[in-house]
């Protein structure tokens, strides 16, 4: 995410290291290059214009403290002006009405039925709310199966009137099928096109005027760039609505639509799509998003993805059983479904400060872990609860169980060990092992993890 852009700003920074105090002459050198960084990043000439003059007026006026390089001042300014530029705040979603009705709109292929399944699944999950999927697009089958198809994988009923070719009647019907069987949220996908046309803008219009939503989302491919900032324009002049929906923002996209959509339409982005998965969707968080475009990671948010994965009963009983000495396999692949539950591993680790640029190269694959779960499963339940077991001829028969090499089967185990040793000294009693190591390694000594 923004991985291009994050890349070139870095190397604007580096163009004050250095210097002992931020001027006029070295910090324009700067700014040229953030600049072009954000042309690059397919960024208005205008908006990238005014945005590095406006860190110009704020960097010139600032006094350097001794413990502040003007690099990490010009970074910190740059950071505050990114978020100010992406709405500074996050913008809620208006929930209230009985049911609350969220009307999307977008072109086509903009992953609008798909977000559609995805705001779906979040106010069910995240909210307590029982959501309804309304079928608008009259036009297109595909949608109206593939709406239905991601509604059963959540759960979640679609309304459909087979037959029905007036998207305005089928949307007032589904609104008293909400209300009938209880309902409290409806989420009506319309229909898109490959352009922007009178007729389209036309239903769409109509159907908001019929229903009255909470929310007019618009949803927009980020991948379009500059694109997608104009469209977003169009659809505003005659829909007037309240957010907008970034979609594929994890891919090779250059990031501009992010950067610029709030300061063109002056309307908030309230998500962001980050995923192919039903559950990959994130609030839009401004301030969040300029750390990872500036490349200190989003702690807060891989926070929050933990503690939603968090159970409180389960945390204390493997609190224990770490403390007797009793870390089994069984508690070790409970470990990993719960990071799986997180999101894809690559983005979560871009979440850390510093591990995006490291993991920039690296390839990890969705499916990371099932080499791991197929070791795992190949084991008894016995060696499971007690790795002790595990001698040489049930490792190779595990190796062969589970179609892994017997130094892939062996790689597991030791890792596995030496998880069970720290979390054993970070547990309990033993966090003064931890204190005694950090001792150690201040006075050069290094703690010998094999005793």
């Amino acid at each position: 995410m923004f991985e291009g852009l994050s890349e070139k700003l870095e190397r604007s920074f580096k163009v004050l290291k250095g210097h002992g105090h931020i001027s006029e002459v070295n910090v324009a050198e700067t700014l040229k290059e953030v600049r072009k960084a954000l042309l690059d990043a397919d960024v208005s000439y205008k908006i990238a214009k005014d945005f590095a003059n406006d860190v110009k007026e704020k960097a010139l006026g600032q006094k350097i403290l001794t413990a502040v390089s003007p690099g990490q001042l010009m970074v910190k300014i740059v950071h505050d002006e990114l978020a100010r530029l992406m709405g500074s705040e996050k913008a809620d979603i208006n929930e209230k009405g009985n049911p609350a009705l969220f009307l999307l709109a977008g072109l086509q292929g903009s992953g609008k039925t798909t977000f559609a399944a995805k705001l779906a699944n979040y106010l069910k999950q995240k909210r307590g709310r029982q959501p309804l999927l309304v079928a608008c697009d009259v036009y297109r089958p595909a949608a109206i199966n593939q709406l239905q198809a991601l509604g059963e994988q959540i759960g979640v009923e679609v309304y459909t009137e087979e037959g029905n070719k007036n998207p305005v009647k089928i949307a007032k019907n589904a609104i008293r099928h909400a209300k009938d069987k209880g309902f409290n949220a409806m989420i009506v996908d319309t229909a898109g096109r490959l352009a922007i046309d009178e007729q389209m803008m036309d239903e769409i219009s109509s159907i908001k005027k019929a229903l009255d939503p909470q929310e007019t989302l618009f949803v927009v491919d980020s991948m379009t760039g500059q694109d997608a900032v104009n469209t977003a324009k169009a659809f505003n002049e005659r829909l007037d609505y309240e957010g907008v929906v970034l979609t594929k923002l994890d891919g090779d996209t250059r990031g501009g639509a992010a950067l610029t959509v709030k300061s063109v339409v002056k309307k908030p982005i309230k998500f962001i799509g980050i995923g192919e998965k039903i559950d990959a969707i994130d609030v839009f968080h401004p301030s969040r998003m300029a750390d990872r475009i500036l490349g200190m990671g989003d702690i807060v948010s891989l926070v929050e993805k933990a503690q939603e994965q968090f159970d409180v009963d389960e945390a204390r009983k493997l609190q224990k059983k770490i403390a007797k000495n009793q870390f089994n396999f069984n508690d070790f692949l409970k470990q990993i479904k719960q990071i799986q539950k997180m999101g894809n591993v690559k983005d979560l680790m871009g979440m850390i400060p510093g591990m995006g640029k490291m993991m920039k190269d690296a390839e990890i694959d969705e499916d990371a872990f099932k080499g791991i779960e197929a070791i795992i499963y190949s084991m008894t339940p016995e060696e499971r609860d007690n790795p002790k077991l595990l001698n040489g001829s049930r490792r190779r028969r595990i190796a062969n169980g589970s179609g892994n090499s017997i130094q892939e089967v062996n790689s597991l185990i030791k890792q596995f060990a030496q998880t069970s040793k720290m979390m054993k000294m970070m547990s309990g009693g033993g966090m003064k092992n931890m204190m005694r190591m950090m001792k150690n390694a201040k006075s050069g000594g290094v703690p010998n993890m094999n005793r």
